[in-house]
């Protein structure tokens, strides 16, 4: 869930793969919020830094890429990449809050360094910023 000025609420009925870029395990869990304001000091997760900022985390987005995940199954992995973007991978529905922007997918990549002007997806915005991690 797209959290509206907050994080990313990564929830399952299943447990939920969290791997570095490296693929090494950073945490198993069936929820757990994601930093998408890319300020948190406790990267990847939310540490509530977003409450500070003045800028705008949008809920509400637009998908082309949207897919039908209708009777697919298998395990969701969310893989933080280096200096950039969460990459997902595994059915998975992205929503707002509010439930007015909804999408299904099988895979996406999402911002995470709060500048993309596509949120929650990532335009590689990174790169132009100087996102670190």
């Amino acid at each position: 869930m797209v959290r509206p000025n907050g994080p990313l609420i990564c929830k399952g009925n299943t447990d939920i793969t969290l791997l570095n870029a490296d693929g090494e395990l950073i945490l198993k869990d069936k929820e757990f919020a994601l930093c998408r304001c890319g300020l948190s000091r406790n990267k990847p997760f939310c540490d509530g830094t977003h409450k500070t900022i003045k800028g705008e985390l949008t809920q509400s987005f637009t998908d082309k890429r949207e897919e039908d995940i209708t009777g697919l199954s298998g395990n969701l992995i969310i893989t933080v990449k280096t200096n950039a973007m969460y990459s997902v991978t595994g059915p998975v529905t992205i929503f707002s809050r509010d439930g007015v922007s909804k999408t299904t997918r099988t895979k996406a990549a999402l911002c995470r360094c709060g500048h993309s002007e596509k949120k929650p997806f990532c335009d590689a915005k990174h790169k132009q910023c100087g996102f670190v991690a």
